[in-house]
């Protein structure tokens, strides 16, 4: 779990139209290698912290969100269409928002590599963290437990 002087966590999307804040800590802080987040925030691996939903606030309002995979639904910024925030059915209760948007990304270093079996062959990241060979949903999961 990241550390509580990490307590206010604030963002925003590219154009500032909309911004984020969460008054707790993330829960957690994970890497995703799987094509969908690549796709969803055009990087070679997503990078993204774990809040709890009643933690996070937008302005303005998220809305519906779209969804192209039963059980996950993503955001994006109306204006620039910056990725915001993304909900999958099998981590209930948390939000994940791409680290990218938040003011305090390098105080967020990740914890784990989820569908590092779906990692690109020729992106290495030698940085000893634990690798799931698919979505991570147990230790994502333990997170929100806290």
């Amino acid at each position: 779990m990241p550390s509580d002087s990490a307590a206010s966590v604030t963002g925003q999307c590219y154009c500032g139209a909309t911004r984020l804040s969460a008054a707790a800590a993330p829960l957690t802080v994970a890497y995703c290698h799987c094509a969908d987040c690549r796709r969803w925030t055009g990087a070679p691996v997503g990078a993204f912290a774990a809040f709890d939903q009643n933690d996070l606030a937008t302005n303005p309002a998220l809305g519906d969100g779209t969804s192209h995979h039963p059980g996950v639904r993503r955001w994006n910024c109306g204006r620039c269409g910056s990725p915001l925030a993304a909900t999958f059915d099998y981590l209930p209760g948390q939000v994940y928002v791409p680290i990218g948007v938040l003011d305090q990304a390098d105080d967020l270093p990740p914890l784990l590599h989820c569908h590092a079996d779906k990692g690109l062959r020729w992106l290495h990241i030698a940085d000893g963290l634990d690798r799931a060979a698919g979505s991570g949903r147990n230790a994502l999961n333990s997170a929100g437990d806290r």
